[in-house]
């Protein structure tokens, strides 16, 4: 039986770039920045993944769930944060506008 878990999960390098990147330590995997920037990557692996498979619905519904998880951080970010420049700065490094 295969794992339930998409390739980018199974790519620990990958996931290891992105925190080493946006996290303050390289075990900080539960910031927001952290959190928004991983799911950013996952985004990007299923919109590619469903430009090829376009009747992946399952994949589909997954994805708007995770934009959805992304948008609800971001609006975190921006609620907890005193500095509205630094969050538009962090939003365009993980190439976001």
């Amino acid at each position: 039986m295969s794992s339930k878990k998409s390739r980018f999960n199974k790519e620990k390098t990958d996931k290891m770039k992105v925190i080493s990147k946006f996290g303050a330590h390289e075990k900080d995997t539960g910031s927001p920045a952290v959190q928004v920037a991983l799911l950013t990557e996952r985004i990007k692996y299923l919109t590619n993944h469903l430009k090829s498979h376009k009747k992946d619905k399952h994949s589909r519904r997954g994805l708007l769930k995770l934009v959805g998880e992304r948008r609800k951080l971001i609006s975190y970010m921006e609620r907890s944060s005193d500095d509205k420049v630094s969050v538009t700065k962090f939003l365009k490094q993980v190439g976001l506008d």
